[in-house]
């Protein structure tokens, strides 16, 4: 039932006709861009996509919420849509099974299932461009092709964590916004519902995805008048909270945490981590050329709303979840990670505007404005085309924690230094825990926090002389791997802390300034320590010829990862791999 306190738009111009074949033309195009740009990055998956893996296997296998088989239950993850995801394709045997022709599932289907995410999006762009473009198949293949070319949006969407799916369900909302501002229905408790669910998806699918919560409310302040659109902006609020409400109480119940351990382990608060200075560093993703025009556009068409009626309305619906998306990566703490991961929804929302607001004004324009107009647009898509080209190969050449990478030079070269000790039972502490969880069989403990609630509490109120103590006197691991001048181990002061000489001994190190250390106590005797040192070379020789070879987004790891038998880890750290 459409209420009467919405005004429809001067202009509601139908949905225009178009033939099955220019959507499926204006999907796929862009779609294929994808896919081919994503086809650049090689097999990467970052390792803390493992991480969720390796949750997804526990709890499919029926072990809990645990990162390995005997570790105490935590919630290491922060993506609990996308670990459903992950559970139901271990259960059908389409993820961590083995091969998908020749490419291990563990790479295969993240990607995949972002490329179709990406479909999706593209789909989305196409019902918005339907509302108001002229020509809806150009808009949508030229905002595809944008999006398709934004290292940021394409290394994170096929990296194995929840970006994708993220950026679909914002983009889903927007367009569902959109269209809704356009054809006069947005006050209808069916629009109201819809966007409450895919809001309430976009929470559980990551922390700060809770912010996209209030964006029917403000689509409906800002687009609609009368008293009663409250009521509908209320009812969406409410139902999309539920979801989120009754995950935090399970949270509750079974880890006694507010928070998951990552945001714990973090330090994340809702205002803390706040930084009004971090959308410069999306300008500088995108090229400030092309932002100061986007912006102008935007502008001139706000300006001409009279003219321009319904591409206005669609306009402003759609910046809501945009200006939303930025908040949240403002609000959010300083990510280490390249390519800003968690401005994933900002991209095809930005591409999509974009092109809406750009083709009426160069279209507008008059003969003797359109030539320089034109000559300013393509300057600042070079300068776009530049900085993403350098970003591009940058990526390239040192991807960001590779998850085969962690399994090679940790999981594997920590249980070769296990076997030549004959350690059979023993502990890891380090800092990438998704390699190590699905491919080691030692335990982890997770010097980062992110899976570890006691040493994420320790970091959460800067307690280090209490993570040292829970380090050297409780957990006690076996090995430990640190590397001086990496944040964690300086922060933690755990090199300099006097029991680490005590308790431990020197097993290998590099120039990097790595080392490896194990305890005294697992060493039988000085010349099971120089077997052990040597067979840490040997391994560690093995792991770099192995991606200088394959180069480092390859994959020099089996299709399945799962911890060799005890004395068979040197040789499959050392094998060449696929």
């Amino acid at each position: 039932m459409t209420t009467t306190a919405e005004a429809p738009p001067a202009d509601p111009a139908p949905v225009r006709a178009v033939s099955r074949s220019d959507t499926a033309v204006a999907v796929a195009v862009p779609t294929v861009l994808v896919a081919a740009h994503l086809w650049v990055y090689g097999r990467w998956i970052v390792d803390d996509a493992g991480i969720t893996m390796a949750y997804a296997r526990s709890i499919s296998s029926g072990l809990g919420p645990v990162l390995q088989p005997g570790a105490p239950v935590s919630e290491g993850w922060s993506d609990p849509a996308w670990l459903a995801l992950f559970v139901v394709a271990r259960w059908l045997g389409l993820l961590d099974h083995g091969a998908w022709f020749g490419v291990s599932d563990l790479v295969a289907f993240p990607k995949v299932v972002g490329v179709l995410c990406c479909a999706g999006m593209f789909l989305a762009f196409h019902r918005v461009a339907l509302r108001v473009s002229p020509n809806p198949l150009t808009t949508t293949m030229v905002a595809g092709t944008i999006t398709a070319a934004v290292p940021s949006f394409v290394v994170w969407v096929g990296s194995g964590l929840e970006n994708p799916l993220l950026a679909l369900v914002v983009v889903l909302l927007a367009a569902r916004l959109a269209t809704a501002a356009v054809d006069g229905d947005l006050l209808t408790t069916r629009v109201a519902l819809q966007c409450a669910g895919l809001a309430a998806l976009a929470s559980l699918t990551r922390p700060d995805g809770a912010v996209y919560l209030v964006a029917y409310p403000l689509a409906v302040a800002l687009l609609t008048t009368g008293a009663g659109r409250w009521r509908r902006a209320g009812l969406s609020l409410a139902v999309g909270l539920v979801p989120a409400l009754v995950y935090e109480v399970w949270r509750i119940a079974t880890f006694g945490e507010l928070v998951p351990t990552t945001a714990l382990a973090k330090g994340q608060g809702f205002l803390s981590s706040l930084n009004l200075g971090r959308p410069a560093d999306l300008i500088a993703l995108a090229g400030w050329p092309v932002c100061l025009v986007v912006v102008g556009a935007v502008a001139v068409v706000l300006v001409r709303r009279r003219d321009l009626p319904a591409l206005t309305r669609v306009v402003a619906a759609l910046l809501v979840p945009l200006g939303l998306a930025v908040l949240a990566f403002v609000l959010l703490a300083a990510d280490w990670m390249a390519l800003a991961r968690f401005a994933t929804p900002v991209w095809p929302l930005g591409a999509l505007v974009a092109v809406l607001v750009v083709a009426p004004v160069l279209g507008g324009s008059g003969a003797r404005t359109r030539r320089p107009v034109a000559i300013v647009l393509v300057v600042a898509a070079a300068v776009s085309v530049l900085t993403w080209t350098q970003a591009a190969l940058g990526f390239l050449g040192r991807p960001t924690v590779p998850l085969c990478g962690v399994v090679r030079s940790n999981a594997y070269a920590v249980d070769a230094h296990a076997d030549a000790l004959d350690v059979r039972e023993g502990s890891f502490l380090g800092v990438d825990a998704g390699g190590v969880a699905l491919a080691s069989r030692l335990r982890f403990v997770d010097l980062a926090g992110l899976t570890d609630p006691a040493i994420a509490r320790f970091w959460s109120t800067d307690d280090m002389t209490g993570l040292r103590d829970q380090v050297f006197d409780v957990a006690r691991p076996t090995f430990m791997r640190l590397t001086r001048g990496s944040n964690l181990t300086d922060e933690s002061g755990l090199l300099s802390d006097p029991r680490i000489g005590r308790d431990y001994v020197a097993l290998w190190s590099d120039a990097t300034g790595s080392i490896t250390v194990v305890r005294r106590d697992a060493v039988p005797s000085a010349a099971a320590l120089s077997t052990a040192a040597a067979s840490a070379a040997n391994v560690m020789s093995g792991v770099t010829a192995a991606f200088t070879s394959g180069g480092p987004t390859s994959w020099p790891c089996p299709d399945a990862l799962r911890p060799p038998p005890v004395g068979a880890a040197a040789a499959v750290s050392v094998g060449s791999g696929r």
